[in-house]
């Protein structure tokens, strides 16, 4: 009888070390499968002399083999160098990549209410905070202030157009909150901003502005963290 318990508490213990083997091995493999998308795209990526060339030719390209893509943003200091999306709701990209097949990290995607041509007041893009730092997993870089001070701008590049990025705020908020996930500003939004930003820059921005909001979640996955920017465009 003792016998049977020792290998019964053996043919557990081993199951215990082959399920934990799996699970790591699960997870690196996610990261190398997102890796392997992220390196196929950079021949997309605009030349980083670009940026006063107004023609992407790049991106017109590979709106051609992938019709849902919109632009490429970068924002120096992170590892935020992707192209991102947009699709009729907000569930598709954020399990698929840009061939629309399963990825657990997802794909960089705007909001469905968002007008593509960046026409709407507050632009939101989202990504999934991933743990090796892919995605948006460096966007709580900006919870610190010197990386916050030290990095004041970023860029999306477009078919015909670029577009510079002021960043003004990093807030955390609910993924309920209104003023924050609302295409449309409010009256009260950049007061809101201000008093709730655990970061804020006073850059001068209006109501008549055109903002971008980059969203993740945070690690408890019950908050969200957002970095606020002002949209210039070159043209």
């Amino acid at each position: 009888m003792k016998k049977i318990i020792i290998t019964i508490f053996t043919l557990i213990f081993i199951g215990i070390i082959a399920y934990g083997g799996y699970q790591i091995w699960d997870i690196n493999q996610r990261y190398a499968d997102e890796s392997k998308i992220h390196d196929m795209v950079l021949e997309y990526k605009p030349a980083d002399n670009n940026i006063n060339n107004k023609e992407n030719k790049s991106i017109t390209d590979m709106q051609v083999k992938y019709p849902d893509t919109v632009g490429w943003i970068t924002v120096p200091g992170t590892e935020i160098d992707y192209p991102f999306m947009w699709y009729k709701d907000n569930d598709f990209y954020l399990s698929r990549d840009i061939n629309g097949k399963y990825a657990f990290a997802g794909t960089l995607f705007m909001d469905y209410r968002c007008n593509k041509d960046f026409l709407s007041q507050n632009t939101i893009i989202y990504g999934h905070h991933m743990k090796n730092g892919s995605m948006f997993g460096t966007l709580k870089s900006f919870a610190d202030e010197k990386f916050f001070d030290g990095y004041k701008y970023g860029t999306i590049y477009l078919p015909q157009d670029n577009l510079t990025l002021e960043f003004f705020a990093y807030i955390v908020v609910q993924p309920t909150d209104k003023e924050i996930y609302s295409t449309q500003i409010s009256e009260t939004y950049f007061e809101y901003v201000k008093k709730n930003a655990k970061h804020y820059r006073d850059i001068g921005v209006m109501y008549y502005n055109r903002i971008i909001t980059l969203s993740t979640c945070a690690n408890n996955d019950s908050e969200r963290l957002v970095l606020i920017a002002k949209m210039t465009s070159e043209k």
